[in-house]
């Protein structure tokens, strides 16, 4: 089901919920870039545990409204904002990598609304004490981080080649609709081809399994109305607006030692500094492997929690 939802100071947000329609609610924060399209495994696996799965545009991507200048800390508002227009008091949610920070960021300011939280692969603070930001991660990363902190007229200018490079790519036909219909197969060099940074093995199966077309479905959703959305993600570098250290709520959190676009060492760190996490260090995955073979698990404990 497809909806959009009014704001408080009259944005929109692109709001689309897949699974069990009336099951349990699951908010998922996506990716940078990312949309609110979700995985066909993770749709029928929320369907079989008797979840919903609620995805959302972040402000600037899909069909939601932009919203200039914004901290991790205001997606709190746009949840809340979700919730009271679904009807929904009380749920779990996810979020992996750049939407990490947003679950972690509605785990500490929503505790009436939300019931427990995951985190796959998250980004620590970049000002994060006693943290080497950059240790294990991609050049390529590291680049484009270095050149935003450096020169953010340049860093526009090159997120919007990005953008370009990514919209202008043949869509493959192999991908997984929402629902976890199948496509023909054919493009998994392609969707490999987005990343960016080599791979390690586990990434690369993942991307192999259909993970990588999904997530070029994915960003073209996400980017087909401009670069702002993931221009606005780079919030992720600022302060976040919130302290980890007022989370109350049950957080689990994972990390793979093999992660090359989030390194090990972010999740090594949030497990020190989240209150009462669990935290799930584990030695045999990567970034996108997490997402392939981990949702179930996650799926699982947050159930436990409603």
């Amino acid at each position: 089901m497809k909806r959009t939802v009014r704001t408080t100071d009259g944005r929109v947000l692109a709001v689309e919920d897949v699974g069990d329609p009336a099951g349990r609610p699951v908010l998922v924060h996506s990716g940078t870039p990312g949309s609110r399209l979700q995985y066909g495994p993770h749709a029928r696996d929320a369907t079989e545990r008797g979840l919903r799965l609620i995805g959302y545009d972040r402000p600037g991507y899909g069909g939601s409204s932009p919203r200039p200048g914004r901290t991790v800390a205001d997606c709190a508002s746009d949840v809340r904002a979700i919730c009271a227009d679904l009807g929904i008091e009380r749920l779990a949610m996810w979020g992996a990598s750049g939407g990490g920070p947003h679950v972690l960021a509605c785990a500490a300011l929503l505790p009436d609304l939300v019931a427990a939280a995951a985190s796959l692969a998250s980004l620590a603070p970049f000002d994060a004490d006693g943290l080497d930001y950059f240790d294990g991660m991609a050049p390529e990363n590291v680049d484009d981080t270095v050149l935003f902190l450096s020169d953010e007229a340049a860093a526009r200018a090159k997120t919007d080649r990005d953008r370009a490079e990514i919209m202008a790519e043949p869509p493959g036909d192999t991908t997984e609709s929402a629902d976890g219909a199948p496509g023909d197969g054919g493009a998994d060099d392609e969707a490999a081809g987005e990343f960016g940074p080599a791979l390690p093995p586990v990434d690369e199966a993942a991307i192999a399994s259909g993970l990588g077309d999904f997530f070029a479905t994915a960003m073209r959703a996400a980017l087909a109305p401009g670069s702002d959305g993931w221009w606005e993600d780079n919030c992720l570098l600022r302060p976040w607006g919130f302290s980890l250290a007022d989370i109350t709520v049950p957080v689990l959190l994972l990390h793979g030692r093999e992660d090359v676009f989030v390194p090990f060492g972010h999740g090594q760190w949030l497990a020190e500094h989240i209150p009462g996490v669990r935290p799930l260090l584990l030695d045999d995955d990567g970034h996108l492997s997490l997402l392939q073979n981990r949702v179930p698990e996650v799926h699982w404990w947050l159930s436990e929690h409603l």
